[in-house]
């Protein structure tokens, strides 16, 4: 038994990285982000701020929604700094060269909207969905697309960053950390308005993609500017329901009497929960693992560190016997 656990697992192994001790502290993380964000926002005077200014109850609580994500980010990079063995995962977080740049950015922004937007088109050609034009307030716009970030990088952190890098520490496949995080996050949306098993399954496809992002590319950022996008153009640009949750604020409205499931599109949980969304995900999939085919993962944080530690017991070695002399 013993051998098959040292054969699956990695050296650099810690008992906390198990898979439902892991999941567990993401979930504790989750829960103590969202008490630390309820105090903060309170505290503040943040949300009467935010209700003097809009003067809409209904805009200021979906819009708090979103912010209520902040305190998420603060406990997931303190579960991450304060251990010293988690520090190496702050090297996923931080700008590097590989991928957490201006490039994977842009490349996540890219890739978020053009995949929402043809999914969101095609549904609009079939006679799915219907809009209108509602308006365009360049404020609250630019409120959303901070808000939503907050939330699509909260999720993100907790777990293609924080998740994933505890199980990668652990288990030899990459693997197990690619897709046990991607199951996690998408039995985190099963309480959502409309979930069903085919918004299920994108959920968990789209996971796998955001995972291959950070596993080929090193690129959190990408990560969760493609999150942020995706969200933002279906939610605020379009007013269709994100995950079955239908914005206050749009740039256009959904006609929803109108409305009609289709390839594209489900009444319930909008492109999410439509089988062609799930297609243009797979192909975008595919062409990720085929453009990296035989290609080994972008940047491995553990097996740097373990390097790094080798490294100065080797010095500490060498230098032992030349103090002894001297003495």
């Amino acid at each position: 038994m013993r051998e098959f656990i040292n054969r699956i697992t990695r050296p650099c192994r810690k008992i906390t990285d198990n898979i439902i001790i892991a999941t567990v502290l993401s979930l504790v993380i989750m829960v103590l982000g969202s008490i630390l964000s309820g105090i903060m926002l309170n505290l503040t005077g943040f949300r009467t701020l935010l209700s003097n200014y809009l003067q809409n109850g209904n805009l200021e609580m979906f819009l708090s929604s979103y912010l209520e994500f902040i305190g998420i980010w603060i406990a997931v990079l303190l579960f991450t700094a304060v251990p010293k063995a988690n520090r190496p995962m702050l090297k996923s977080f931080w700008y590097n060269r590989n991928g957490n740049n201006l490039k994977g950015i842009i490349a996540g922004i890219l890739l978020g909207f053009g995949t929402n937007s043809f999914c969101v088109l095609m549904s609009w050609l079939s006679g799915n969905i219907k809009f209108s034009y509602y308006g365009f307030e360049p404020v609250i716009l630019l409120m959303f697309i901070a808000a939503i970030f907050i939330q699509s990088g909260a999720e993100e952190l907790m777990d293609r960053y924080y998740l994933y890098e505890k199980l990668r520490r652990r288990y030899a496949s990459p693997l197990v950390a690619i897709l046990v995080n991607s199951l996690v996050f998408m039995l985190l949306h099963i309480p959502n308005p409309g979930f069903t098993a085919k918004a299920g399954s994108q959920i968990f496809l789209i996971g796998v993609i955001f995972s291959l992002l950070v596993y080929y590319y090193d690129s959190l950022w990408a990560a969760i500017w493609f999150h942020t996008t995706w969200n933002f153009t279906q939610n605020i640009i379009f007013g269709l329901p994100n995950s079955g949750i239908v914005s206050e604020y749009s740039i256009f409205k959904l006609e929803a009497v109108t409305a009609q499931s289709g390839l594209f599109y489900d009444v319930k949980f909008g492109v999410e929960g439509s089988i062609g969304s799930s297609l243009v995900l797979l192909a975008l999939l595919t062409a990720i693992i085929l453009m990296n085919r035989n290609k080994p993962e972008k940047s491995d944080v553990w097996a740097q560190a373990e390097e790094k530690t080798a490294a100065k017991a080797a010095e500490a070695e060498e230098t032992a016997p030349k103090h002894a002399a001297k003495n």
